[in-house]
C-alpha cells in the first residue's frame, strides 16, 4: 500500500440542530383531534335510557357492547360510531341523533 499517507482522525464535534417550527406548522399539529359525541346525543341517550329504567350495564348487554362504551357515549368521550348509535336507537326505541 505504498503512496497512502497516515490516516488522520477528524475531532471536530458534530452539532445536530432541530429545525425550528414556524407558527403555521405549530397551528396545524396542535388542532388534531377526533370528533366526539355531541352534547345532544349524550343527553338524548341518557334520557332514553333512564326513561326505560335501565342501567348502563343492562343497555350495554342488550346491544352486545361493553358497559364502558355506554359510559363513554354518555360522558361525551366516545368517537361517534354510526353502527353503535343505530344499535342504541333500536334498543331504546328512540331517535338519539338530531337532524343537522
Amino acid at each position: 500500500m505504498a503512496g497512502i499517507g497516515p490516516i488522520r482522525q477528524d475531532w471536530e464535534p458534530i452539532v445536530v440542530r432541530k429545525k425550528a417550527q414556524n407558527a403555521a406548522d405549530k397551528k396545524d399539529t396542535e388542532n388534531l383531534s377526533h370528533e366526539r359525541v355531541s352534547s345532544d346525543l349524550k343527553k338524548n341517550l341518557m334520557q332514553a335510557r333512564l326513561d326505560k329504567k335501565m342501567t348502563q350495564a343492562q343497555l350495554a348487554q342488550m346491544i352486545n357492547e361493553k358497559p364502558q362504551v355506554i359510559q363513554e357515549y354518555e360522558s361525551g368521550k366516545a368517537i361517534p360510531n354510526n353502527q353503535i348509535i343505530g344499535k342504541l336507537e333500536r334498543a331504546l326505541g328512540a331517535k338519539l341523533r338530531s337532524k343537522k
